[in-house]
């Protein structure tokens, strides 16, 4: 666990560094805000078509394998990107980046392999701590490393380095999770599962409104994280230096919620209680950002609805890895790896076309029409259920 957090880390590092820099970087190159969303876009909708398949990929020939093609993918993505000088070569890029995007459902998988049903919460929630730290360092880095002068060759070179160190790091310490036996018995019902699409094997499980859970909250996080830059550059003229500070701090606030807090909140209050308090701070944040005029609400509106987010997503692969057969952990976690980034799509799509129309409230109140829903379905949604235990 120690060594496939610390992968994570690494190649999340690099993740990070891009994030505040994208927003500043493709002006530059002539883009216009809806340029900059549908650049996010060709991420997330390359990411969605390819996430089942690596899930699949890693129940055949184990999860440590497809992490390094991966991360080896990532470290050429961002060297393109580092030597792109026209805007069709950021597009080209960022989507070879969304191909090779199947980590975070396979490191899910590998935890849930090395976990207990007892630990797999805390399990996820390492999983999570590696992206918080990953999104204090990288951005921070990126906003720096950008320096005054708005260069973004170092910053991504600097992430190809971290995606290339986090491959020779699994290929020299990462052990493999999934036994030969566990391949083996995958191979022999390869057949026969191959005949299971998608929609049955999520009707099998019951599934189908846990992984649509998945679309909406990523299209929440996604459209908040699209927004904030735009929001603070045009309100409070800000760069890529502040805007990745702040982003820093909120990932060192993520790492100490997920990797500190997890397991506390999980014995306390459960999961489904846990995930319905966390959409609720989610909701108070984006209310917050949608009566906000000052620095200090703006950004207290972001640390409070991306708080409440963070808290969502381990406990969503966590609710997941629960009702999935062992056989199908790494189908169905690439499955909602891959709703996850249909949900990175429609959010930066929608907020780039309503803040064209309307403005920024109106985007901000948009999403906490989806975020009641999200609660909603929380709030209606019986306590976990295990695998082989009935059903509510």
């Amino acid at each position: 666990m120690p060594i496939l957090f610390g992968v994570v880390l690494l190649d999340l590092i690099g993740f990070g560094i891009v994030i505040p820099i994208l927003p500043f970087l493709s002006p530059q190159l002539g883009a216009s805000k809806m340029d900059i969303a549908l650049i996010i876009v060709s991420y997330a909708a390359c990411s969605g078509l390819c996430g089942p398949y690596w899930g699949r990929l890693s129940d055949r020939i184990g999860r440590k394998p497809v992490i390094m093609i991966c991360l080896l993918g990532s470290a050429i993505a961002y060297v393109l990107l580092a030597n792109a000088s026209e805007l069709w070569m950021v597009y080209c890029a960022r989507a070879f980046a969304g191909l090779v995007a199947g980590n975070m459902g396979v490191a899910s998988a590998m935890m849930s392999d090395m976990t207990s049903s007892e630990n797999r919460a805390k399990g996820m929630g390492l999983i999570g701590a590696a992206f918080g730290m990953g999104l204090v360092l990288g951005p921070l880095l990126g906003g720096l490393l950008s320096g005054d002068s708005g260069s973004f060759l170092v910053p991504c070179l600097v992430a190809g380095f971290m995606s290339g160190l986090a491959m020779l790091a699994a290929a020299l310490f990462l052990p493999e999770s999934l036994s030969s036996e566990r391949r083996q018995a995958h191979r022999e019902q390869r057949l026969s599962q191959s005949r299971l699409s998608t929609n049955q094997m999520l009707l099998k499980s019951g599934n189908r409104q846990l992984v649509a859970q998945f679309v909406l909250h990523t299209s929440c996080v996604s459209g908040f994280t699209y927004l904030f830059p735009l929001w603070v550059a045009d309100l409070l003229h800000w760069s890529a230096r502040e805007v990745g500070i702040v982003f820093g701090i909120q990932g060192a606030i993520m790492a100490v919620v997920q990797g500190v807090l997890m397991g506390p909140l999980i014995q306390s209050l459960g999961e489904m209680r846990l995930l319905r308090l966390s959409i609720a701070c989610f909701l108070a944040g984006v209310l917050c950002a949608s009566f906000s005029e000052t620095m200090v609400f703006m950004v207290g509106s972001m640390f409070v609805a991306m708080t409440g987010a963070t808290l969502c997503m381990p406990v969503l692969n966590t609710i997941t890895s629960f009702r999935t057969e062992p056989e199908l952990q790494g189908r169905m976690l690439g499955t909602t790896s891959s709703a996850a980034a249909w949900g990175r799509v429609v959010g930066p799509l929608m907020a780039g076309s309503i803040l064209a129309l309307a403005g920024y409230r109106t985007v901000w109140l948009v999403y906490a029409v989806f975020l009641v829903y999200y609660l909603i379905w929380a709030l209606r949604e019986p306590e976990l259920v295990r695998v082989g235990q009935p059903r509510a």
